[in-house]
């Protein structure tokens, strides 16, 4: 990837994904490319393996452009199903595995995928959804695909935990995608002439603030986005590359965030990806730390403070530990310094949307501290701060920031007036993020435009609520949501997830008057034993919203 160094003109070197993919496989043959319970398979045997599934794609008859369903966890086949579905020259959909059959019945609703792969696990949910809402073609991927047949050892004892777990599950005509993979070896693969501009994922949002739309990313989107992040990694990564760097990937690869800048990114740069199927497993990602001892680690603001609360994780040795990146969430400050006295490395933020593919921003990653910003924008990309009437506002006031870029979607899948009301006259797309420009080009992340709270006439952000509490040596985790008042103002409700047996409430009502002004404070604050969560690890403030108006109409009547 040595032209990204200089500029991003080599963006337009690549006619797509496939070709970018091409020339990893050609350059890094030899090297091992994904490792999954302790199995390697090199940049070679990736090759051979999504091409035997794009040819048996291929042999279905689909039409350029059919939409292929993953719904994998981060195991050997997630990677050979999304890459041979592009060079089948079909669109992927990634799918969240946790989805509940009414979730997944939806996207794939919206969709129409023709064909879907998916982990056994999951497929008694899919066996739920009405036929009329299936893809035509199912097929099941089990725990031992792509693994060595052993009698004994770590990969023999998985696959028979994972395979007694198995719900039963009965679905006419369902394929195994191991058996499909032995077949098509033999099969030819026609080339496929995919254009820059020829539609590659669509990657639904989160749905952390309604319900989820799928963005439309182009191969010139992620492309444009892969070597954004490669030219940001120089500053910590340029002494090393090309040799070959591990990158431990805990974040779920279906999402935008693992997708981008783990396996796409890390593929194309060489790396030895080394697959974690359950980040919330410590013991298991404690021992994968101290076997494969990473460069790079990328994760979110719950699972860094989760693996520091482990006594295990932090006795570990992180001397190769080169860049730790922040996304998904606002990283909190007390979590960045945390972090720094143990690894000695500050976790590097940045800022994206599953709409950007997903980079927008981040911070230098040879930065020394925690800067409290998302950084600069990633070159080739701006960034504007806007007011209600969309006219840029001044360096230090707040506005909704609006991104213009490569990586910028094609429009919202089947939703043309969602699009138009996404995107300014002036080409940008709103975010629906509030933020702040610094004097020197840095942006700042105040809060989400719709989870903002209005309390008495004043907008509160609810994440510098957060922040303020999740400083506090009693919190493990919190979230601050806006609760009706009865009057059309709202009142300010703290979820909190103790760090300690014992918790004093009134302690942290005085820990709010001492550092937030009266409107900013909760009026009261629920103690849970956990926040419900995506499966990235992001808070779904929304379903607290959602339960704490139904309390509030229910002590109301």
């Amino acid at each position: 990837m040595e032209n990204a160094n200089a500029n991003l003109g080599a963006i337009d070197s690549y006619s797509s994904l496939v070709a970018m993919l091409h020339q990893a496989f050609e350059r890094y043959r030899d090297r091992v490319a994904l490792v999954s319970l302790g199995v390697e398979m090199t940049y070679a045997q990736l090759d051979e393996q999504s091409r035997a599934w794009a040819a048996w794609l291929q042999s279905l008859g689909l039409a350029p452009g059919a939409r292929v369903g993953i719904m994998l966890p981060n195991v050997l086949v997630s990677p050979v199903a999304l890459i041979g579905a592009l060079r089948a020259g079909c669109v992927v959909v990634n799918i969240n595995p946790l989805y509940t059959a009414r979730e997944l019945q939806g996207q794939l609703r919206d969709s129409r995928p023709e064909v879907i792969v998916l982990f056994e696990a999951f497929a008694a949910t899919l066996q739920q959804v009405p036929a009329s809402d299936r893809p035509k073609h199912v097929v099941v991927a089990t725990a031992g695909d792509l693994m060595p047949s052993v009698k004994r050892g770590l990969v023999n004892f998985v696959v028979r935990h994972v395979q007694r777990k198995v719900p039963s599950w009965n679905i006419e005509g369902a394929k195994s995608l191991k058996g499909i993979l032995q077949e098509a070896v033999q099969l030819p693969l026609a080339a496929v002439n995919s254009q820059p501009d020829d539609l590659a994922f669509l990657q639904y949002t989160g749905g952390t603030t309604g319900e989820p739309r799928a963005a439309m990313l182009s191969h010139r989107n992620v492309i444009a986005n892969i070597l954004q992040v490669d030219r940001i990694a120089q500053p910590a990564l340029g002494d090393l590359l090309p040799k070959p760097l591990t990158m431990l990937t805990a974040l779920p690869l279906y999402h935008v965030f693992a997708m981008t800048v783990c396996e796409l990114y890390g593929l194309c740069a060489g790396m030895r990806l080394v697959l974690v199927i359950n980040p919330r497993d410590f013991k298991a990602l404690t021992r994968l730390w101290r076997q494969e001892q990473p460069h790079i680690f990328p994760g979110v603001n719950t699972l860094f403070a989760a693996l520091m609360r482990d006594k295990n994780f932090c006795a570990l040795d992180f001397t190769n530990l080169r860049i730790a990146l922040g996304g998904g969430m606002a990283i909190h400050e007390p979590v960045a310094n945390q972090w720094q006295a143990l690894t000695g490395h500050t976790i590097i933020e940045g800022y994206g949307m599953s709409e950007t593919a997903p980079v927008i921003c981040a911070n230098p990653t040879d930065a020394t501290c925690f800067s409290g910003t998302v950084g600069w924008p990633v070159p080739g990309t701006e960034v504007v701060i806007l007011d209600d009437d969309q006219q840029p506002v001044p360096d230090g006031q707040e506005g909704e920031i609006a991104v213009k870029g490569p990586q910028v979607m094609l429009g919202y899948w089947q939703a043309p007036e969602a699009t138009a009301a996404a995107m300014t006259k002036q080409g940008y797309l709103l975010t629906g993020d509030i933020g702040v420009r610094t004097s020197d080009g840095q942006i700042r992340i105040v809060d989400r435009k719709k989870d903002m709270i209005l309390v008495s006439g004043f907008n509160v952000y609810p994440a510098e609520i957060d922040a303020v509490f999740a400083g506090h040596p009693d919190v493990a985790e919190c979230a601050a949501v806006g609760v009706p008042d009865g009057e059309g103002g709202e009142f300010i409700r703290l979820f909190v997830v103790a760090a300690r047996a014992q918790i004093d409430t009134g302690a942290l009502q005085a820990w709010a008057r001492e550092r937030l002004t009266g409107y900013k404070r909760p009026r009261d604050i629920v103690i849970v034993d956990s926040l419900p969560k995506n499966t990235v690890g992001k808070t779904m403030r929304r379903l607290l919203r959602e339960q704490a108006v139904e309390q509030a109409a229910t002590t109301e009547g």
